[in-house]
């Protein structure tokens, strides 16, 4: 059995008392805590005071509760090593080394022993007094952060039937206030109050709280008078504007510097037409989604390889024409631009903008449109109103209508904004629906247009199709049209020649802009292979004295047919490549013919080489017709203040009579128009007296009715027409007469003589037909070469 010396114990447990590292492990606890306490408690009270940051009580609460839990922590520790040092201290008294050993220990050796334990006691009963004053003051502050600001913390949901959606507001930012950093931003800490003046104060979902400090409103002064847009006569600062760093934007700057007599020449003719007419400078933002590289930007990169150019073309023609008119003008062409432009707070883009939107207008597409969604929040529904899309193909209104699109079936990608359809602005005039932006193409003087005339090759054709691709499988069309003429490509390649393309094909490869005029001045022909649709090459061509020979589509190509079509948000049915040239240009300058009837194309191309054309440019293509255009767009159309649809008419006694019409029989009794004796508003726009009241056949759109009477449709229109006694004075007979959703209506089903009015205005449409229905349709004059306004309207 193995012993152990007393003198051994004595040893090990005098030791674990006086041992120097054993002392300052104890002594670095205590330094340790004591450092905390230094900075813990010095930090909460060097804090800013309560309330100077929408973060300082929830950081100092949470902060201060975390510092009150360690600080127990490491008192309830002290305590415990205090009592194990009282448990070695009474095991060392139970020995007998105190009975003859003291001349080997002396005493005094244990001193140091005891003194190091009152010094632990004394610090664990420091750090508990500390731990409750903290908890004091923690409780103190809380009771001052919970009385201060109107007692942050004791708000009740009110209960306003004014503000019906306050409570379900609350409840969501109760469970997703974190959801977004702005919500922080703008003060939101977490509390019931800090909600409600959220919802109160920048949104408008609750009613103000009456504890808030409300300033008594006073009367604002009246506005400074707005600047006076003045036309500009130097582009230098617009090239500035529109910036660089990608080939899109090198694009468009050249087409500028291109046009830019043309551009300035009409800015004066048009100055001159309205006799310096007073006009409000517009701050405009110019936003181009697609160029964004959020968006992709696969355009930029297509620019030197053949890619569809005919969007630059439109947005550098629009960037011109706002700038010559005199507004003031911001462009952007990145996300980060546009938020720092539009006052977008920092976030995921749940919240409203920081401050009042500082632009008039804004000029955007459809992806700026989608990202202008994301980072506005609500003001995205505040401001809508102020946005004009720039749309290629057109937005119908039975798309647009979010609801309405969902039932029936009309949603798409594109569509569904819930915009009135004029703010949407097209390439070429598909449809009244919206309105038409346009382009511009360069214009002759009298001397080139001779010129031109005496260079012009009559047996010389080029191809229409930067693509390989268009040229595919178009070798029998190819081979009848070189029996006739010498056959010119500009179809992009790199290192070899494209086998798409025959041999017998002079390829120039993709040219420069004014070489391609060049050679357009030369060729007789123009021809077209069915795509791309609707591009600006078409008229540059006419422009330049070709002729213009494109496929005929039998059956016409739609959503409901056609992949391109697709997922676009009309059911517009294109007869042709370019049914703007086959519709309002036609021959001699434009021939549609069945590509597939080889005996047609080919007797086609015979009677275009013994054809003599001059050169044609539509007055609304060019520079003058466009800055026009957009004139009148800007003076005269308010999408924020539209006049409220008049309701449903309600049931009257015998002695009520209905106000008298608006409208008349015209003398020989085919149509309505606007009656003599009805007051017109002089603020109108289009004139009231420009209106036609017809009836459609069925089958027939309202657009196609107004062009067969010599007229296009005007939907602003709709809401004369719109009432029950327009059917009487057209002599239908109506059994019924129901208000409903559709884009159709107001319309009649003859064979059963029921009537139908339209509910909701934003579905007013010129477009849209049906075998069942007879439509109501307000058609107006236009003034010739400008079908966008009325004979009056400038």
């Amino acid at each position: 059995m193995i012993t152990v010396n007393a003198d051994g114990k004595i040893m090990v447990r005098r030791c674990l008392v006086t041992l120097r590292p054993f002392r300052i492990f104890v002594l670095g606890i205590g330094f340790f805590t004591l450092c905390f306490l230094m900075t813990s408690l010095g930090g909460q009270f060097s804090a800013k005071r309560l309330g100077d940051s929408p973060f300082t009580i929830r950081t100092e609460v949470m902060g201060a509760l975390e510092s009150r839990g360690v600080l127990r922590r490491m008192s309830d520790m002290l305590e415990l090593l205090m009592k194990r040092m009282d448990i070695l201290a009474r095991l060392e008294n139970s020995t007998d080394f105190h009975k003859g050993d003291e001349a080997r220990f002396p005493l005094d050796r244990f001193q140091p022993a005891a003194g190091l334990m009152e010094r632990i006691q004394a610090i664990a009963q420091n750090v508990s007094d500390i731990a409750i004053k903290v908890d004091q003051i923690l409780r103190n502050s809380l009771m001052s952060a919970k009385m201060g600001d109107g007692r942050r913390d004791q708000c009740e949901v009110p209960r306003d039937p004014k503000y019906p959606d306050c409570a379900g507001k609350v409840e969501w930012m109760r469970a997703r206030w974190t959801s977004d950093p702005c919500y922080a931003f703008f003060g939101v800490d977490g509390t019931e109050c800090s909600f409600l003046i959220y919802l109160s104060e920048v949104e408008w979902f609750c009613p103000p709280l009456p504890w808030r400090n409300q300033t008594a409103a006073a009367p604002s002064p009246p506005p400074p008078p707005r600047a006076q847009a003045a036309f500009r006569s130097d582009l230098a600062r617009l090239l500035e504007l529109v910036g660089t760093g990608k080939e899109s934007l090198s694009f468009m700057k050249k087409r500028i510097r291109h046009l830019a007599q043309q551009w300035l020449r009409a800015a004066r003719r048009l100055e001159q037409k309205l006799k310096g007419r007073q006009r409000d400078q517009k701050h405009i933002l110019v936003h181009i989604g697609f160029l964004t590289e959020e968006s992709g930007d696969v355009f930029s990169p297509r620019v030197l390889k053949g890619g569809p150019l005919g969007e630059m073309v439109q947005w550098a023609d629009i960037l011109a024409a706002l700038f010559l008119l005199g507004h003031s003008l911001r462009v952007t062409v990145s996300l980060k631009e546009l938020q720092s432009n539009l006052g977008v707070p920092p976030g995921r883009g749940n919240c409203p903008l920081t401050n009042p939107l500082p632009f008039d207008l804004i000029y955007t597409d459809y992806h700026g449109l989608q990202q202008m969604k994301q980072h506005m929040g609500l003001s995205f529904k505040k401001y809508r109103c102020r946005v004009r899309v720039i749309d290629t193909f057109g937005t119908e209104p039975a798309y647009n209508h979010e609801e309405y699109a969902t039932l029936r079936g009309f949603r798409t990608n594109w569509g569904y904004w819930n915009l009135h359809p004029s703010q949407f602005m097209t390439m070429f005039p598909h449809t009244p629906d919206n309105s038409f932006m346009g382009f511009v193409s360069e214009e002759l003087n009298k001397t080139e247009r001779q010129l031109i005339k005496s260079n012009k090759v009559g047996s010389m054709a080029v191809v229409y199709g930067k693509e390989a691709s268009i040229w595919k499988g178009k070798e029998r069309f190819l081979a009848i049209l070189n029996k006739y003429m010498e056959i010119h490509g500009t179809v992009y390649y790199e290192t070899q020649r494209p086998p798409e393309v025959p041999a017998f094909v002079k390829n120039h490869g993709l040219l420069p802009q004014h070489e391609f005029q060049q050679l357009l001045r030369k060729a007789k022909l123009f021809i077209g292979f069915g795509f791309p649709y609707e591009g600006p090459a078409p008229l540059e061509a006419i422009a330049n004295g070709c002729v213009f020979l494109q496929a005929r589509f039998n059956p016409p190509h739609s959503s409901l047919n056609h992949e391109f079509f697709r997922g676009k948000p009309t059911s517009r049915e294109v007869s042709s490549q370019h049914p703007y040239a086959e519709d309002f240009i036609g021959k001699p300058h434009v021939w549609t013919v069945d590509y597939n009837n080889s005996e047609e194309f080919e007797a086609a191309i015979k009677a275009i080489m013994r054809t003599q054309v001059d050169p044609y440019l539509p007055y609304e293509y060019t520079c003058e017709g466009m800055l026009e255009r957009i004139h009148a767009y800007i003076q005269h159309q308010d999408f924020c203040t539209t006049t409220s649809p008049p309701p449903p008419p309600r049931a009257k006694s015998p002695a009520m009579q209905s106000p008298p019409s608006v409208l008349a029989l015209s003398p020989n009794a085919t149509h309505l128009v606007w009656s003599p004796s009805a007051s017109r508003d002089p603020h109108a726009w289009p004139p009231v007296d420009s209106l036609q009241v017809w009836v459609s056949e069925t089958r027939h759109a309202c657009t196609e009715t107004c062009r067969r009477h010599g007229l296009v449709c005007e939907p602003t229109f709709f809401r004369f027409l719109n009432k029950k006694e327009v059917f009487l004075q057209l002599s239908i007979t109506c059994d019924s007469t129901e208000y409903e959703m559709n884009h159709l209506y107001p319309a009649v089903a003859e064979n059963v003589h029921e009537c139908y009015l339209q509910k909701e205005p934003l579905l007013f449409s010129c477009a849209g037909h049906n075998s069942k229905y007879r439509r109501l349709c307000p058609c107006r004059d236009y003034r010739e070469g400008q079908v966008a306004l009325c004979r009056d309207c400038v």
